[in-house]
């Protein structure tokens, strides 16, 4: 069975999406009863609802609204990575607020649209660093070449656990195996960094891609991190730019048949259950 550590709800009735308007094929609802009918289907028990970059003024909507679904009956939800801005003089009224709500698990900041610098402000770094002791984690969205601004990141806040999202968002489809190998390697080497098996059919060629196709990039990541540091997720609905969910567990399935039972088992579920005392 299967933790997903990385869904999304869409419902741009309760909600607004800014970003949206320039996706077009996801810029649209996709409710957790979509999701949640194919998960079961595929064997997914238990889902992390990750943020989905709200307008700022919704943030906090956007976890209770995330709550609301986790309350109904046989909810997959089991917790939530919710968005955050640590760049704003609010975060520490904010983290405080949150402490109190144990839905969430963790934090992201998108950080693969925004512009360089923003990780690198000192009010950034200092908010960041207010996780440290915390039961939070701090997922990093980042491109290949700000993979090393996430090891600063990392460095900064030694025993906060990151979750690098998305194999570190390599360019699949062009096959720009570098600097992403060797960021990848170097990122690896700080313990406190997890990474997330996730996100790379929609980096690939939607039309032509196959499981060898993605081979490299996820058995490199594996083979960076070890399997004690990977844990899985959909990246739903964006995996339905590269083919959906149930073709992302399938090509998943059969990337790693080859591992031991107990290899699939820290990757599909008890790494997350430990990371995030899922139980």
């Amino acid at each position: 069975m299967i933790v997903d550590t990385h869904l999304h709800v869409i419902d741009q009735a309760a909600l607004s999406y800014p970003w949206l308007a320039g996706v077009p094929p996801l810029n649209r609802d996709f409710s957790y009863e979509e999701y949640a009918r194919e998960a079961r289907r595929v064997g997914i028990e238990a889902t992390l609802h990750m943020e989905v970059d709200v307008a700022e003024d919704r943030i906090e909507a956007e976890t209770g609204y995330v709550g609301s679904l986790k309350e109904r009956p046989d909810s997959l939800i089991v917790g939530a990575i919710a968005s955050c801005r640590p760049e704003d003089e609010g975060f520490a009224a904010y983290l405080e607020r949150q402490q109190a709500n144990p839905l969430v698990k963790g934090f992201r900041r998108v950080l693969h649209v925004m512009p360089d610098e923003l990780s690198e402000g000192p009010l950034f770094r200092e908010n960041l660093a207010r996780l440290s002791g915390t039961r939070f984690t701090f997922d990093l969205c980042v491109l290949p070449r700000q993979l090393p601004k996430a090891m600063a990141l990392a460095d900064l806040a030694p025993d906060v656990q990151f979750i690098l999202d998305h194999c570190g968002v390599p360019d699949i489809k062009e096959g720009a195996s570098e600097p992403w190998r060797a960021h990848m390697a170097e990122i690896a080497k700080r313990p406190n960094v997890t990474a997330k098996i996730s996100g790379v059919v929609a980096y690939a060629d939607p039309e032509s891609w196959t499981v060898e196709t993605l081979r490299p990039w996820v058995e490199h990541t594996v083979d960076c991190f070890g399997w004690d540091r990977v844990v899985w997720g959909s990246d739903w609905p964006v995996c339905t730019l590269g083919g959906g969910l149930s073709t992302w567990v399938a090509a998943t399935q059969a990337l790693f048949a080859g591992a031991s039972a107990a290899e699939r088992a820290k990757l599909f579920s008890r790494n997350a259950r430990r990371i995030w005392g899922l139980g």
